[in-house]
């Protein structure tokens, strides 16, 4: 309660010869008038407070003070205490308290900002840095395969055919819905454009040709990044979390043959499979539009065969043993370069499906380029 006796809160900066006080009356409290303040607050702290017309006061009174303090330019005696006499007892111990806790940089700290060439700078260097990573964990992709044809890479059986499952029979109702999905909009989108020539039926070939030879195996690569390569980075990123990947080197077990190894195996012996599958089920999805605009399903799967060779088939099957491997790779390096934290195992899963999608559409765009120059 605010006494009627006592002044409005003010403060009055006062300089006499080298010194600097303050004066403070009045009560100082949150719910009261706002503060009066007489003079200019200097760069240096008050040598001396007069509170003789001090009355009551709560937090707003040291928060006023505690303000000035700490912007007040450091001199040769930085490491001296502010001179607090004058004050009471109370506001006193409040306030050395307060200055003995060093304040915490945040947004306002005096660092100065990268320049862009620093920034730059930085970019490339931390490029490099990945770049010589995945390097490195190609290399030992390549030793450890070494290992597993000359019959010294050791790793469980069951292990593998789990994974195995996992990759394949697993991934299939994701699959079927996402490739049928796609089959059916092509054939929509195609029919559509091709029914005002009159040729409706090559939706057959519009769909069978895009299936095998792209959208196939890039959807199936897709589906495989957000699903199989975060599940890989996961499970290592748990296990490196966990200390388990040390124990398995103090069992005298390589890590990368025990964890790294049946993954990238079992994603590349089973992402052609799939990407067969994903090929069938798209041309069935589009079959099924073509029946709605009148194509019989015998003609419509006879005109799909004969749009198709050999060579166009095996190109989506060829991509995908290289989109399985980088599938693999990404989400198994994230893993094994995870931190030792939960959020840290979070963050190896979101980078290992960014890399894997990535590297899909990368690769795909390399053989784009490479089968137009070879007129494929």
């Amino acid at each position: 309660m605010t006494s009627s006796s006592n002044p409005p809160p003010s403060a009055v900066w006062q300089k006499d010869g080298e010194g600097v006080s303050l004066t403070l009356a009045g009560d100082w409290l949150r719910e009261g008038p706002a503060v009066s303040v007489t003079g200019t607050a200097p760069d240096q702290a008050p040598s001396r407070y007069q509170t003789e017309a001090l009355g009551t006061h709560d937090s707003t009174l040291p928060a006023f003070i505690l303000a000035h303090l700490r912007t007040v330019k450091p001199t040769d005696n930085a490491k001296e205490p502010a001179p607090l006499e004058g004050l009471p007892d109370n506001l006193r111990s409040l306030l050395e308290l307060a200055l003995a806790v060093p304040e915490e940089g945040g947004p306002h700290s005096d660092e100065i900002p990268a320049s862009k060439i620093e920034t730059i700078g930085l970019f490339a260097q931390s490029t490099w840095h990945a770049c010589l990573a995945m390097f490195d964990f190609v290399g030992q992709t390549v030793l450890s395969f070494g290992r597993l044809f000359k019959g010294r890479a050791r790793f469980r059986r069951s292990d593998f055919w789990m994974t195995l499952q996992q990759c394949g029979v697993e991934a299939l109702p994701i699959v079927s819905l996402i490739s049928f999905l796609i089959g059916l909009i092509l054939a929509f989108v195609g029919g559509v454009q091709l029914a005002s020539f009159g040729a409706s039926l090559y939706v057959a070939d519009l769909v069978g040709i895009s299936m095998v030879r792209e959208m196939g195996v890039v959807m199936t690569g897709i589906i495989m990044s957000g699903r199989t390569g975060a599940a890989f980075a996961a499970h290592i990123g748990s296990m490196k979390a966990n200390e388990e990947i040390d124990a398995l080197r103090t069992f005298g077990f390589d890590p990368f043959d025990f964890l790294v190894l049946p993954r990238i195996l079992a994603l590349v012996l089973m992402m052609p499979l799939l990407t067969v599958y994903a090929d069938l089920v798209g041309i069935l999805g589009g079959m099924l539009v073509g029946a709605f605009a009148g194509i019989p399903p015998v003609l419509y799967w006879t005109e799909t065969v004969a749009s198709l060779t050999i060579t166009t088939v095996s190109l989506g099957v060829m991509k995908s043993f290289f989109f399985g491997a980088a599938i693999a790779i990404s989400g198994c390096m994230q893993g094994m370069q995870a931190g030792n934290s939960s959020a840290a195992v979070g963050e190896a899963t979101t980078r290992a499906v960014v890399a894997a999608i990535t590297a899909v559409i990368v690769l795909d765009s390399a053989f784009a380029a490479i089968f137009t120059v070879l007129d494929i």
